[in-house]
């Protein structure tokens, strides 16, 4: 089969970075010859899923006030049954449409609990499917704890039913599923690693910072950046520093962090040359994300890392402190934040040798996720 065609669907709730790796594994799928439909649900991201990409877009929700458990739409406004129908007709479709030879669903059942009016359904019509389609999940290397009893369990058993593979997007050899998902023996006949999707080689940045801050989408970073701007002050002589915002950073604070910006200092919402900048920089600052963290390792350059732990969060946390026992990085854990701690830790990072006990980790998760589809699409086909 020249050309199999893989539907591959992602919801993004609050951050934006599993759009971002669900963009780098599709960009990777098509370059390798699969006709790839990508069906987003979460609001409109500038650059995402990027240019070439067969895209629908479903009516965009969003975690509301409440937290995970409410669900809004681009006006705040908490969604009701008709809006769940529409969104389930609208998935539907685009299955029926695209009629792939492969289905992926990225989080699910594993997260994204919170989507499955659509998800279920969709399950129901890959099994009703002559010819069935693979279906997988596409998963991070570090799962977030889960809260409730029994969730663990349900996972199981409908991985046990419905999926044909779970897609790691790790490296075993830095963090393996039972780390984080104390239930993976259950499953472990269907796991593949994949290594991590990091986004390939950058291009030269056309300028250098010493010093590169980010935070993300910057809708929950605004204490990593003040903390860094007050730590440059106490760090003269540190060189050129970049710090970026983020584009959901609320604009009264992207106001007050301009003002406080010293002349060694650039402050932006958005660089599209991120990686490039990373390549040339002696440290990176920002929050221990799986994107980021993936950037920051195929850049080879210093971090400190401050991951986002509120509301219960601890899969940044969980990859910060691993980088830290490899001697990868500087962690600063979030409710320790301030103009001292940061300053402290960009010193000892500065100072380190950024390679000690460094593994050789595997990046190109996005290209041997398509190698492994292919395999596996050709057992499928045989049997």
């Amino acid at each position: 089969m020249s050309s199999p065609r893989v539907l591959f669907y992602v919801q993004h709730l609050l951050g934006i970075g599993h759009l971002a790796r669900a963009s780098r594994i599709v960009r990777a799928l098509g370059a390798n010859g699969f006709a790839v439909t990508l069906v987003t649900g979460g609001m409109p991201v500038d650059g995402f899923p990027g240019p070439g990409i067969d895209h629908v877009a479903l009516p965009a929700i969003a975690v509301g006030d409440g937290g995970f458990a409410a669900l809004v739409d681009e006006t705040g406004k908490v969604v009701d049954e008709a809006f769940k129908a529409d969104r389930r007709d609208r998935l539907l479709a685009a299955y029926h449409a695209c009629r792939p030879d492969i289905v992926i669903i990225e989080a699910f059942p594993f997260g994204r609990r919170q989507v499955r009016f659509e998800l279920l359904p969709l399950i129901d019509a890959i099994e009703a499917s002559t010819p069935r389609p693979l279906l997988m999940t596409s998963l991070r290397d570090i799962l977030q704890e889960r809260a409730k009893p029994g969730r663990d369990e349900e996972t199981i058993d409908l991985v046990r039913r419905h999926f044909d593979r779970v897609l790691v997007h790790g490296d075993p050899g830095f963090v393996r599923l039972e780390d984080t998902f104390p239930l993976a023996d259950a499953i472990a006949d269907r796991v593949v690693y994949t290594g991590l999707v990091g986004a390939g080689p950058s291009t030269p940045a056309a300028e250098r910072y010493d010093i590169v801050v980010s935070a993300g989408g910057g809708a929950v970073g605004a204490g990593l950046v003040e903390a860094a701007l007050q730590a440059s002050q106490r760090l003269a002589g540190s060189g050129r520093w970049l710090v970026i915002t983020g584009p959901n950073l609320p604009q009264a604070d992207f106001d007050r962090f301009a003002a406080q910006a010293g002349e060694t200092v650039d402050l932006v919402r958005f660089r599209t040359d991120f990686r490039s900048l990373l390549a040339a920089a002696r440290l990176s600052v920002s929050q221990a994300g799986y994107n980021t963290v993936c950037d920051v390792l195929e850049a080879g350059c210093g971090a400190v890392l401050v991951p986002f732990a509120s509301g219960g969060e601890t899969e940044q946390t969980a990859r910060a402190e691993r980088l830290e026992r490899l001697g990868r990085a500087v962690v600063v854990a979030e409710h320790e934040l301030s103009a001292e701690t940061m300053a402290g830790a960009i010193s000892r990072a500065l100072c380190a040798e950024t390679e000690k006990n460094v593994p050789d980790l595997q990046l190109d998760g996005a290209n041997r996720t398509a190698n492994i589809l292919r395999d596996l699409l050709k057992g499928h086909t045989a049997s």
